[in-house]
């Protein structure tokens, strides 16, 4: 048995820990809501056993995120209200997929630049997620983003409304997001797959991770 496969448990049968795409047949599928983003439908999904049960979701674009590190290894947070919480949480620079054949790496950038104000020279893919995969097909990227530099003001033109019109900024050590992030006092998904990732990749200096522009298994 290699490193990547395991034995599973009460059978002889070796399985790869890797996930693999797969679609059982849907025999029908009805709308509910379509919003500005997202959409809920139900589809009649055939089993293995051929019974046909209903599954509830909702269709999202996708998203990206990202984890900007300074030359201090601090780590770039925002703070913003997310209504269906009812909670103020610090998170990443992160925004939807909604620009049409946008490199993800690009998107990512934009949003670090609309929502914090700086841009990064050097970027890799730190983390791919489904971030709620029994409700939701939404799919997001998360990039480590380095050599930062604050653009300056007079190249900013991006308005910030809403949620996004009171959002600070702020820089705290990796380690110690970390430990926030396993002590409950972080909650968003994207920032704790971000933070932990960093932190895990930060051990061999992020030799391992993939390039900006890898492509989504």
């Amino acid at each position: 048995m290699n490193a990547s496969g395991t034995r599973a448990e009460g059978r002889g049968d070796i399985l790869e820990i890797r996930d693999v795409p797969e679609e059982w047949k849907t025999v029908s599928s009805a709308e509910h809501f379509r919003g500005r983003v997202i959409t809920a439908v139900t589809d009649a999904v055939v089993m293995r056993d051929g019974e046909v049960v209903n599954r509830d979701y909702v269709r999202h674009p996708g998203s990206v995120a990202v984890v900007a590190l300074d030359d201090r290894g601090r780590v770039l947070m925002i703070r913003q209200y997310r209504h269906p919480v009812r909670r103020l949480l610090w998170e990443l620079p992160a925004g939807l997929r909604d620009v049409e054949d946008e490199p993800l790496h690009v998107g990512a950038a934009r949003e670090l630049a609309e929502e914090a104000g700086y841009r990064a020279a050097t970027w890799h893919t730190l983390v791919d997620a489904f971030t709620s995969p029994g409700m939701t097909d939404e799919r997001t990227r998360i990039f480590l983003a380095r050599d930062l530099e604050p653009i300056p003001e007079g190249e900013l033109d991006f308005v910030h409304r809403h949620e996004e019109a009171d959002m600070p900024v702020a820089w705290i050590p990796l380690s110690e997001a970390v430990r926030r992030a396993m002590a409950g006092m972080i909650h968003n998904s994207q920032a704790v797959a971000g933070i932990l990732a960093a932190y895990a990749a930060s051990a061999d200096g992020f030799a391992s991770l993939r390039p900006a522009d890898a492509p989504e298994a």
